[in-house]
């Protein structure tokens, strides 16, 4: 393959040009070769945008600049990428089998942000097989494969990992331990070896060519030859029988009869035995789903649904190709045959084969029970993108009902659009903290969520704790929003100039409050009619004029999060808490509507009423105002334990211990959940820790005792 440079066009200061327009690219298109290869899409800063294959690099990139509004110019997320574009990379290669290759180990390096993207794939769950291991071990994963081990999956969900899993362990007796080891530090076999759910590996109970043997039929059962682990098993259970080993033999019957019952559950057959996969695509909004249908031994033994992003305007072609190199990443999940609806397979299915070692094939079924199959999980594709659309339209509904319901019952000009909501976590008087969580629509923007160490107030007072933190935030943003002021260019005579303050957070003209400064993404995605249509469509439209800028940040750029101006603020806590909340704001001459939610009662509080308002707690507004409090806390008390572990950490004390490294260290935490009951703790307490040996926690007994 051949690297061609290029030469970056310089980046318009206009920003991106639209499609009818000449993009700043096109100067490229004739250095383009008329080869196969692969292109990468560039921003301004050199982010990779897309990464795309092709047979004749020209012709495929010269397709991204068609004018008008034909099915051949480039629409809906192209379109948007192609305006963000300034540079463009290719790549040739000897093949276009070479160059699908070559996109997906791109798109895998870089992930571009409008390439087909399986919704969170980094968080999709596998199950890993440590091969690596002597005693292999079968568990859950998420994250980075290790060469050597075996991986099933990408699973669409974690229960269904999790389900599986438990199936294998009340069928297979590998262990259930962790660590590369099997065993525990005492030696004694632990309760799934009493259970027969383990063979006893951790005491030699069990040779490791047996060990092995069931790993295999592990594998065999993932890779949905139940047959073959069917056969297995009545062998071994056969020459067991016959050795008078009748124990075994008992068990390899049980074992041979859960297989069976997993086998006898699959209801649809085909008539063939061969392993293949059948893959069905639906494109429609508001995203894609993909449905695969593993076939093993004539039965459909599993069904997965994945939904995919940025398929809006693609090739069907395109996108089968790039799912079927991103789910077929490991070569022990590649079947020989996988029917998919492509129209020119040949090129995946060389990519495959390279990547399984062994011949595959990819067609799509004409006729036949494979075709019955296809259609199946075309349909079954369709149907879970509909109800997915239908989930997504229902959720709008009740976000734009509950902002309604809260306008309603606080007594708000307008929909809340920005709720921001603080909370305070300490344990004692050290590492105290404050949280502030951001929900814009009903939903969490975590890109606005923003941490505070507590650095003013001693003691345990939480009053003056979300005092500071509630000062610090307005503080910041009222001085900049002056700052950003000062630096903006004049206005028209007759324009009156914005108060700083009513601009982070004041009173309009009409006297309530001022409307959020920062634009609100998704308005593609959120159009809706019924109650809360209104708030809704508030959230989708992009205000391009009310960005606010602040001061810069270590990098020179604004805090988005703190140039906004919120609709509500939320304190959690009674009266107590809203009062100082209410006292801080006065202090800093920022005005926004303010309540307070009480935990024990879930009770909302505002500033000069005695009383709580009375919202049901079935209420829609209160639901809200709940989830919005819990999500503050949450991001609270993990900001605390983050700082309270990284102290304990650097702690000399533990760094003074005896045999004590970073591994006996979190368990002793784990154990007793805190230094300080650590500290306190007996020596026959300390020898109950799970992975200490005894001799081991009696020195560090003596040492804390010298010490203390």
């Amino acid at each position: 393959m051949d690297e061609q440079p290029t030469a970056s066009p310089a980046p318009d200061s206009a920003g991106p040009q639209p499609i009818a327009g000449r993009s700043p690219l096109h100067g490229l298109l004739p250095r383009v070769p008329h080869e196969p290869g692969v292109y990468r899409f560039l921003d301004g800063e050199g982010t990779v945008l897309y990464v795309g294959k092709a047979k004749d690099l020209r012709k495929r990139v010269a397709s991204y600049f068609k004018r008008g509004g034909g099915t051949a110019a480039p629409h809906g997320r192209t379109a948007e990428m192609v305006a963000r574009a300034r540079d463009l990379e290719w790549v040739v290669t000897a093949s276009e089998t070479e160059a699908l290759l070559l996109e997906d180990n791109f798109i895998k390096e870089h992930r571009p942000p409008f390439n087909l993207r399986l919704r969170d794939d980094k968080s999709y769950p596998w199950i890993e097989i440590t091969m690596v291991d002597e005693w292999p071990r079968v568990r859950f994963f998420r994250g980075r494969h290790v060469p050597g081990n075996l991986y099933f999956g990408p699973y669409s969900s974690a229960r269904k990992v999790r389900e599986t899993l438990d199936v294998l362990g009340r069928i297979f007796p590998y262990r259930k331990c962790k660590g590369k080891q099997p065993g525990r530090v005492s030696g004694s076999p632990c309760l799934q070896f009493f259970i027969k759910r383990s063979l006893g590996a951790c005491d030699g109970r069990v040779e490791r060519d047996e060990y092995m043997e069931v790993i295999a039929q592990v594998v065999d059962f993932l890779r949905g030859r139940l047959g073959a682990v069917e056969r297995d098993s009545a062998r071994a259970m056969e020459e067991a029988a016959e050795a008078q080993q009748f124990e075994k033999a008992a068990l390899l019957r049980d074992r041979l009869e859960a297989v069976r019952h997993v086998q006898e559950r699959q209801s649809a057959r085909v008539e063939a035995v061969e392993a293949f996969d059948v893959i069905g695509l639906h494109q429609g909004e508001p995203g894609s789903n993909l449905q695969v249908f593993r076939v093993r031994d004539g039965a459909v033994v599993d069904r997965q649904t994945f939904f995919v992003d940025n398929a809006e305007g693609r090739e069907p072609g395109d996108v089968l190709e790039e799912f079927l190199l991103e789910f077929y990443w490991e070569p022990a999940t590649i079947p020989p045959e996988i029917v998919a609806p492509l129209e020119e397979p040949e090129h995946v299915a060389a990519a495959l084969g390279t990547r399984r070692g062994a011949k595959v094939v990819v067609r799509a079924a004409k006729r036949g029970p494979k075709r019955r199959l296809l259609q199946l999980a075309q349909r079954n594709a369709e149907l879970a993108a509909e109800a997915e659309a239908e989930r997504r339209q229902r959720k709008r509904l009740a976000r734009g009902e509950a902002l309604v319901a809260l306008q309603d019952a606080l007594g708000l000009p307008s929909p809340p659009l920005r709720i921001e909501c603080y909370d305070i976590s300490n344990l004692g008087e050290r590492h105290a903290v404050g949280s502030m969580v951001v929900f814009e629509g009903g939903v969490p923007k975590k890109a606005h969520y923003r941490k505070f160490a507590v650095r003013e107030v001693a003691g345990q007072d939480d009053f003056a704790m979300l005092a500071e933190v509630v000062r610090r935030r307005f503080q910041r943003g009222v001085a900049a929003l002056a700052a950003d002021e000062d630096e903006a260019p004049e206005t028209a005579p007759d324009a009156p100039a914005p108060d700083a303050a009513a601009r982070a957070g004041g009173a309009d003209e009409t006297g309530g409050p001022a409307a959020a400064v920062v634009g609100r993404p998704g308005a593609a995605d959120e159009s809706s009619s019924g109650p809360g249509a209104a708030a809704i469509a508030q959230v989708a439209a992009p205000d391009e004029g009310a960005a606010t800028s602040l001061g810069a940040g270590a990098e020179g750029r604004a805090d988005e999060s703190f140039a906004a101006c919120p609709d509500l603020v939320v304190v959690d806590g009674g009266k107590g808490q809203l009062s100082a909340v209410a006292g801080a704001l006065r202090g800093v001459g920022v005005d926004v509507p303010l309540i307070s939610l009480a935990k024990q009662r879930e009770e909302v509080f505002v500033p000069g009423r005695r009383d709580p308002l009375s919202l049901a707690a079935d209420d829609p507004a209160s639901l809200l105002l709940q989830r919005v409090r819990d999500e503050a806390h949450r991001f609270a008390l993990t900001f605390h334990r983050q700082r309270r572990s990284a102290d304990t950490r650097r702690s000399a004390l533990f760094d003074a211990l005896p045999n004590v490294g970073p591994v006996r260290r979190r368990k002793i935490l784990e154990h007793f959940g805190s230094p300080e009951r650590f500290l306190a703790a007996s020596r026959e307490e300390l020898e109950q820790v799970p992975g200490l040996p005894r001799k081991v926690a009696r020195e560090i007994h003596a040492r804390l005792h010298r010490t203390g």
